[in-house]
């Protein structure tokens, strides 16, 4: 006895399902408990929301922001040298967009429609912003100056590939003649450290440190991994000393310890100490990030570079380190973001970075108990800071296929 082949209708496989509601139904709604988890988590949200709304748009006092914008992003610095300030801005945007066009000169596409809507969002920012129109006015001309110099970056990257090995120096001269501005000397007149504050210092302190703690925590990492007992003791002995204290024991070390043990006369600056401070905690934390993606690389990497010739420090810098810092590139960042997080700690030293300038903006009469406001707004700007880093970090990860 034979039976009939089952007919087409009952073998086709099921029609996909695509559209909003299909995701919908897919992600949010599959079972009973997701749908009621997604109902509950969103009239939470919604409520949330609303009474964020409200109080934004009722209660909250927002005058505090546009009043005090100057102490916000530069502290004290002297109003009549505030060219200086916008001066470094147009440095760093324009080597920020010739890095940009040099490093995306083969791409098929330059401004892609997400980077043209990211352009887009911050123009009408800095038109809306709170401030004068002439302060107005020079953001939109910085926007532009990032999208001119990128065009011609990649333009002179085309002709020229092997600009791009400048870039890094480039940069390095720039650190010099941004700290010549913001410092003073040689025909610009002094600006005291005392002076400067806001976003600013925050900026300064926290690139300084993440310039020394990154070489310092490599070299920690790999006395560490030392067969010499003196290298790795040392390295061992620093680490675990420094990760043993909090970061706020450091700070105040330095500023009150540390001056005991000095010659009568001899000051140190503090804004130098908390430098040293940042530096030396946030390395011992790299060092252990780094070892760990040194151990993540086979020893057969090692191996077959002393096989073609290499010594074990060529075999290291040249073949082993650059894989380790390549898997450990999310630890890295994660910790250069936690140290932008910790300069909030030097306010409590009396340093002017954002968090010390708005506790002095909440102590003036006209603005107590305006909280909410000024602490939501240096929170959207760390936000704004740790997540521009983030977002750098996975687009860095995407171009070293990391996870190949």
């Amino acid at each position: 006895m034979t039976t009939a082949p089952p007919s087409l209708s009952s073998t086709r496989p099921p029609a996909a399902q695509v559209g909003a509601i299909a995701w919908l139904r897919k992600n949010l709604f599959s079972n009973w408990f997701s749908a009621l988890l997604t109902v509950v988590l969103g009239l939470l949200l919604v409520r949330t929301s609303l009474g964020f709304l409200t109080w934004a748009t009722t209660t909250a006092q927002w005058a505090v922001i546009p009043a005090n914008l100057p102490l916000f992003f530069v502290g004290r610095y002297p109003v009549a040298q505030y060219w200086r300030i916008w001066a470094i801005v147009g440095i760093l945007a324009t080597l920020s967009g010739l890095s940009w066009g040099i490093l995306s000169r083969n791409l098929a596409k330059l401004f892609d429609r997400n980077i043209l809507i990211g352009f887009g969002v911050a123009a009408a920012i800095a038109v809306l912003i709170p401030a004068p129109i002439p302060y107005r006015i020079l953001l939109l001309a910085l926007l532009g100056l990032v999208l001119a110099s990128a065009w011609i970056g990649r333009l002179v990257g085309q002709r020229m590939p092997q600009l791009g090995q400048w870039l890094s120096l480039g940069w390095g001269l720039s650190l010099l003649v941004v700290w010549w501005l913001i410092a003073g000397g040689i025909g610009l007149p002094g600006v005291r450290t005392n002076d400067w504050g806001g976003l600013m210092l925050t900026m300064f302190m926290s690139v300084t440190s993440i310039l020394l703690c990154f070489p310092l925590g490599i070299l920690l990492a790999l006395g560490r991994q030392s067969k010499l007992p003196v290298l790795r003791w040392i390295a061992i002995a620093f680490i675990e000393v420094i990760r043993g204290v909090p970061l706020i024991t450091l700070l105040f070390v330095g500023a009150y310890m540390v001056p005991l043990f000095l010659p009568g006369g001899i000051r140190l600056n503090q804004l130098l100490l908390a430098i040293i401070s940042l530096t030396l905690f946030s390395a011992a934390y790299l060092a252990e990030n780094v070892r760990g993606g040194l151990q993540s690389v086979p020893r057969g990497q090692a191996e077959a570079a002393n096989a073609l010739g290499l010594n074990s420090v060529l075999a290291t810098i040249l073949i082993v380190l650059p894989q380790a810092l390549k898997v450990s590139i999310p630890t890295i960042v994660g910790q250069f973001i936690s140290l932008v997080q910790d300069t909030t700690l030097v306010g409590l030293l009396g340093a002017f970075e954002m968090l010390g300038i708005s506790r002095s903006i909440l102590a003036n009469p006209s603005f107590i108990g305006r909280y909410a406001e000024v602490y939501l707004f240096i929170g959207a700007i760390y936000w704004v800071l740790c997540y521009a880093m983030s977002l750098g970090s996975r687009r860095l990860e995407k171009q070293l296929n990391t996870t190949h």
